[in-house]
């Protein structure tokens, strides 16, 4: 790390011509020196993750047709942030793998980390639902032992997670203005963010509560480590609304813009419901179902609020609709004029949404070759069973194909202090040798799908 703070001396009187530039790495071009700025947020889902690679690929494909060379997200994007599986893809990026790489890895690792196997036996004993052995081993060959000051992390990125020692969030990125980068010696002390392993963090993020166990990180030498767990549990299972403040807010020392020529925020979700229940529905153990489906709904309701005001403050170029009262707001904003411009790609996990927005396409060979039923959509909607993952990233494909336009992605690739370009090389995950799945895998596959129709053909007769 320099001496100095890093970055270009940005001012109301600053041009590209008079700014000095400090910045020696890609990390420090991206966050500090002049020019329009691009936030990629990503949200949590488990699974459902696999909504999100869909919508990236069709991004990267755009950016490089239209550019007509190959374009790295970590070269365009200027902070990239996620929680829980959001954080792992976006952490992916930052480190430089193409979507194609993210891809193979996020299909692989989904399979592996959510089996179902002796699950009930392992909640009796009081333990969480899945061993996170395969999701640490997995992190760990892609992270490696990369500290989030790592200098080879190729843009700013942040990821959200939730401190219980503590009560609150905890929103960490490779800021190195931040308050906390620095490690502090001496009475009140602590280890600086920038010391925080990397693979540690992306599994603090991930730990949701019941599926895995909490992660332990050293905050404080020689005393009890910090207890973390998923960022979804905080307000920012969508972290669009944050990422946008870290990069104006005083305190974070970023400083960018807040014009729509100056900032565009990209939010990339995975899947959104209503949930809807019905007394009848309840039946035995009315009140800790009805506590569950409760908990899971305030998730959809906060990433609404989230919607309602990204809409609200950003130029939307691609309007949700929020609800009845609300409409799309695509004629509201303050009086001081839209902050950014916004971009929200996502799926409703809704059938006359997909009936409407998807249409025909879904019965096409390519895809699913039939009508999807309730039962199907339903099925989706799960975060932890891996057999929904092939349908969803087909489904998501789907709509990426309509919703992620050419005319979206404007603009080209940053130039920087001293006409500098993002120049971060791809990085390449090392090849597994081919694994063959084995006979007893392949049997709990098949009769995990079937129990996975099963389930939700029942919750959609309860419903009728």
């Amino acid at each position: 790390m320099p001496v100095e703070i890093p970055g270009a001396v940005t001012g109301a009187s600053d041009t590209a011509e008079t700014a000095i530039c400090r910045c020696l790495n890609e990390r420090d071009r991206h966050l500090f020196c002049h020019g329009p700025k691009r936030i990629l947020a990503l949200d949590g889902g488990g699974v459902r993750g696999a909504i999100t690679v869909a919508f990236l690929e069709r991004i990267e494909r755009v950016l490089s047709e239209r550019l007509g060379e190959q374009v790295h997200l970590a070269n365009w994007f200027d902070l990239v942030g996620g929680t829980s599986t959001g954080a792992v893809i976006a952490g992916a990026l930052a480190l430089g793998y193409t979507t194609e790489d993210i891809r193979k890895f996020y299909l692989e690792l989904a399979p592996k980390v959510f089996k179902r196997s002796f699950w009930i036996w392992r909640v009796l004993s009081g333990r969480p639902k899945f061993d996170a052995a395969a999701l640490r081993k997995e992190i760990d060959r892609v992270v490696g032992k990369r500290m989030l000051g790592s200098e080879d992390i190729n843009t700013g990125f942040c990821l959200i997670s939730k401190r219980m020692d503590t009560g609150s969030p905890w929103i960490l990125a490779n800021n190195p203005r931040a308050p906390y980068w620095k490690t502090k010696t001496g009475k009140g002390g602590y280890i600086g963010n920038e010391h925080y392993p990397l693979a540690n963090l992306v599994r603090a993020s991930t730990a949701a509560p019941f599926y895995f166990e909490p992660e332990l990180m050293e905050i404080v030498e020689q005393e009890k480590p910090g207890l973390f767990i998923d960022g979804g549990v905080t307000p920012h299972n969508n972290p669009s609304v944050f990422l946008f403040l870290m990069a104006i807010l005083k305190a974070y020392k970023i400083g960018w813009k807040a014009t729509p020529e100056d900032l565009t925020i990209v939010s990339i979700g995975t899947g959104t419901h209503r949930e809807r229940v019905m007394p009848e529905e309840l039946g035995m153990g009315k009140t800790a179902q009805l506590t569950y489906r409760a908990l899971m709904s305030l998730m959809n309701d906060v990433q609404t609020f989230a919607l309602t005001q990204l809409q609200y403050l950003g130029k939307c170029l691609t309007p949700w609709w929020i609800d009845s009262e609300l409409g799309a707001l695509e004629d509201e904003g303050p009086a001081s004029g839209k902050m950014f411009r916004f971009l929200r790609y996502d799926v409703r996990l809704e059938l006359p949404w997909i009936e409407k927005e998807l249409g025909s396409e879904i019965e096409k060979d390519i895809w699913f070759g039939r009508k999807l039923t309730q039962t199907d959509i339903i099925r989706m909607r799960s975060m932890d069973d891996p057999t929904i993952i092939d349908d969803i990233y087909k489904l998501a494909q789907i709509a990426a194909e309509k919703q992620v336009k050419a005319e979206h992605w404007m603009g080209a690739m940053p130039t920087w202090c001293a006409d500098r370009r993002p120049a971060a090389k791809i990085r390449t995950m090392a090849p597994k040798e081919p694994e063959t799945p084995s006979i007893a895998f392949r049997a709990w596959y098949r009769m995990a799908k079937a129990l996975s129709y099963l389930r939700s053909a029942l919750v959609r007769r309860s419903a009728e």
